[in-house]
């Protein structure tokens, strides 16, 4: 027997036994797969995970329960708990695109509210303050609206308005910021603008007063009366105790003016058309 022969007979004993060592490895995962749990099983599992605050471990289960058992009863509750476990474990990307999948394809169903209101509650948990980019909260809006038209009598529609009602108020406090900014830069017609999507889009959020007392500052500043006095008589009708309205009222004063509404304004025909009843928080 050669050097050469001598060497290679251990080593390929050893390969063979890794070879061997794989096959089975691979055989039982094949196993595994063909094999699953029972869903009622791996429906337990992972609500036990999810119930001892292993969300991600949860997660994970709740979807091979989904890919393994399609058509089992557990299968389309599991999809919803998959988005949930996600929320929880502050993987919002993971959980939306989970959620809305469950949208998709089971629409009206009993868990549909229960997936728009994760959708919209991961949206709401990511918002940024008004400095920043609101686009979490215009899609935290846009899909809290959804649920309360979709399933208004499902006890997440109900708890819907409060976050409408904040997620509003942080879109107009955006506005706000830059319409303040412009003011400042005396750029008055785009601050205007600015001011005017508050009054029209968000009349039920804390800022309206504040707008409404801008708009007249910015118009008296471009010599148009009609429109300083329509903004503070709507301001002072609506608000009267605020202090939003004092300062509007000293202003018209300062140039011999009063409040008075003038119909042919846009502001007060925008007001009288308004769905939305304005609240004072």
């Amino acid at each position: 027997m050669s050097k050469h022969t001598a060497f290679l007979k251990p080593l390929c004993g050893v390969l063979l036994a890794m070879t061997l060592s794989g096959c089975a490895s691979t055989n039982k995962d094949a196993k595994a797969l063909l094999n699953p749990d029972p869903p009622g099983k791996m429906y337990a599992s992972a609500d036990s995970y999810l119930n001892g605050g292993k969300f991600q471990r949860a997660a994970k289960k709740f979807e091979d329960l989904d890919r393994d058992h399609p058509y089992a009863p557990e299968a389309r509750r599991a999809m919803v708990m998959a988005a949930y476990a996600y929320f929880r474990a502050g993987k919002y990307p993971e959980a939306i695109a989970t959620a809305r999948r469950y949208t998709t394809m089971h629409p009206g169903t009993k868990e549909a509210p229960f997936a728009h209101h994760i959708i919209a509650s991961c949206y709401f948990e990511d918002m940024n303050g008004p400095q920043n980019d609101q686009s979490n909260a215009k899609k935290a809006l846009n899909e809290l609206r959804i649920l309360k038209s979709r399933y208004p009598d499902s006890k997440y529609a109900r708890d819907a308005d409060n976050r409408m009602r904040i997620a509003m108020d942080s879109l107009a406090a955006k506005e706000m910021n830059v319409g303040r900014y412009y003011l400042k830069r005396r750029n008055h017609l785009a601050a205007i603008n600015r001011f005017k999507t508050v009054v029209s889009n968000y009349s039920n959020t804390r800022q309206v007063e504040e707008a409404l007392m801008r708009l007249t500052e910015s118009y008296m500043a471009l010599g148009i009366p009609n429109e300083a006095q329509t903004a503070a008589a709507v301001l002072g009708h609506n608000f009267p105790g605020s202090r939003w309205y004092k300062d509007a009222y000293v202003l018209l004063q300062s140039g011999g003016l009063a409040p008075r509404e003038d119909t042919g304004t846009w502001l007060s025909k925008t007001w009288k058309n308004l769905k939305v009843p304005t609240i004072k928080l």
